[in-house]
């Protein structure tokens, strides 16, 4: 389960995460995400509250970063997997 929730704070967009981002809600933060980056501004995941993210969300996370997306407040767990993905590619 991924609860999203958003809040605009001055000059962009905050998605607030809480949960696991895997299987159907990582197809739904990128929908959320595509939908939000829309509106051409700023754009932060607060990642506090995540549990686990799977190797897809994990890919997705990269791809938003790449975007300009701002990960912030990542555990030391979620930032271990960017690493080793960000490691792992080409």
């Amino acid at each position: 389960m991924l609860k999203i929730v958003a809040d605009g704070e001055e000059g962009g967009t905050v998605l607030r995460l809480e949960g696991q981002v895997i299987g159907p809600w990582v197809d739904e933060l990128r929908a959320i995400c595509e939908t939000a980056r829309g509106r051409r501004v700023p754009m932060t995941l607060d990642l506090a509250a995540v549990t686990f993210v799977s190797r897809e969300g994990v890919q997705l996370l990269l791809e938003l970063r790449e975007r300009s997306v701002t990960l912030r407040h990542c555990s030391g767990f979620v930032r271990e997997q960017l690493r080793g993905a960000e490691m792992s590619r080409p």
